[in-house]
């Protein structure tokens, strides 16, 4: 005899009164159900002696409802098909009139931070996952270290030690659920060891200083020149630490200059503060040698911060930390008992990071956007000869110079050629002193490869 829980098809949620009129009781509780929409036109309702089993009443009784209703309309039942809500039973919902016509969607992207996505590498990504549901062992796939999977910790320790000069140990990587998640943790971590105040570039992410504040952390920022941020100024905010993107500044595009290097882990070591070094897009050169990590001259006051967003997917939700000792304790505390992010992911991206694959898919990234900067580059140059380019040595991202005062009314002439770009302005921190510079930040990563060159075409309007 079959066993009717394992036969029951779908789940269903039933109140039908109970007494001498439970007949009715559940015949009404299942025409509720289909006029409500909970049950959908066409949905197979469990068999009667499965559904009888489930609330514990007579065969014959959701036998003789599902009868009474079949005669009603509302069910339709056949040989073979089972029983099922018939697909007239209930008239569609009209749609509520929008109170607000929805803004219109823009032609093209050039905001920076994302990378081409649809160039995610699906087929090697699957390849790797299935390994890994194939390899894994079971505790795999439990609550896990709090400081991520022991498979990716070692794979991120071996590939940023390769491709980045990191001294990364295992024991000191921190994986957490996105850059921002792990700017949070490091910030509670930072503020249980008395930190206050962190210092930040007078340009940078506004949600990067909003998780620092979150945490319960003063952002001061530090003045800019054209040798990047004045590192040796440190001593006079009262900051415990800075945090700096020092291979490829963002959005201004330039690499810190090697005496501001110095003198950034010169103060860490002598305050006893710390460096945090986000390395948001340090796979991605072009016309220079890689400019090698900042943590690498001092991995005793750096922590060295990167993510999966540029190189595959911000979707995937990985983020990670080389912390220094003193710091990998109290963040590991701050993030929590259990391992937050999803062991599947994680585990495939240390087999895609083990395999090779990830440096492959870096490589033909890294020719596709070198192809698109000197498309952008040379029709600015054909169109724009007045726009100066900047930044473009690394990165998913340029920095086209305007006219003072230009900034507002050329981000407003691109949105009414359908184009999503942003101005500087945006960047820069409220408490700035550094005198505000008109240009756009065109991020030449997120268009797919079929819409560059209708971008390209929508700026170069803009600008001529």
């Amino acid at each position: 005899m079959a066993d009717p829980w394992a036969t029951s098809g779908i789940d269903l949620h039933l109140e039908p009164s109970a007494g001498p009129g439970l007949r009715r009781g559940l015949t009404d509780a299942l025409r509720e159900a289909v006029r409500s929409g909970r049950l959908a036109p066409g949905t197979r309702l469990p068999s009667s002696r499965a559904l009888a089993a489930d609330l514990g009443i007579a065969r014959n009784t959701v036998a003789d409802a599902y009868t009474d209703l079949v005669a009603e309309g509302w069910l339709t039942a056949r040989q073979g098909s089972g029983t099922r809500v018939a697909e007239w039973a209930v008239a569609p919902a009209p749609r509520p009139a929008p109170r607000h016509r929805a803004p219109g969607r823009p032609a093209y992207d050039l905001t920076p931070g994302s990378p081409d996505l649809a160039a995610f590498p699906r087929a090697a990504w699957l390849r790797a996952t299935r390994r890994v549901l194939t390899t894994v062992p079971h505790d795999a796939f439990g609550y896990g270290d709090p400081r991520g999977r022991l498979p990716l910790r070692t794979a991120l320790a071996e590939y940023v030690s390769r491709a980045r000069g990191v001294h990364a140990d295992p024991e000191h990587v921190l994986v957490c659920s996105g850059f921002t998640h792990l700017l949070t943790v490091l910030g509670t971590a930072l503020r249980s060891r008395g930190v206050r105040t962190v210092a930040v570039e007078s340009y940078g992410l506004d949600q990067h200083w909003r998780a620092l504040a979150a945490a319960g952390l003063r952002t001061v920022p530090l003045p800019h020149d054209d040798r990047g941020t004045r590192t040796e100024e440190l001593a006079g905010t009262g900051a415990g630490a800075v945090l700096l993107t020092p291979s490829h500044q963002f959005p201004l595009g330039s690499p810190l200059h090697p005496d501001r290097r110095a003198a950034a882990v010169d103060w860490a070591r002598r305050t006893g503060g710390f460096v945090l070094e986000d390395d948001y897009d340090g796979e991605f050169r072009y016309d220079r040698q890689p400019v090698g990590a900042l943590q690498g001259l001092g991995p005793d006051r750096v922590a060295y911060l990167g993510t999966a967003s540029k190189a595959l997917a911000p979707g995937l939700r990985l983020a990670w930390a080389v912390l220094p000792p003193a710091l990998a304790e109290p963040a590991a505390a701050a993030k929590g008992p259990s391992d937050t992010c999803a062991a599947t992911e994680q585990l495939t991206l240390a087999e895609f990071l083990a395999s090779g694959a990830y440096d492959r898919h870096v490589r033909a990234c890294r020719l596709r956007y070198r192809r698109r900067r000197d498309a952008l580059v040379a029709a600015l140059a054909a169109h724009a000869p007045h726009v100066r380019v900047t930044g473009i040595a690394a990165g998913l991202h340029a920095v086209l110079r305007l006219a003072p005062g230009t900034e507002p009314s050329v981000v407003q002439a691109a949105a009414w050629q359908g184009l999503a770009l942003h101005g500087l302005g945006r960047y820069r921190h409220p408490d700035a002193a550094t005198a505000p510079t008109d240009a756009l930040v065109v991020g030449y990563g997120t268009p797919p490869d079929h819409a560059w060159t209708g971008a390209l075409e929508a700026l170069c309007r803009v600008l001529a």
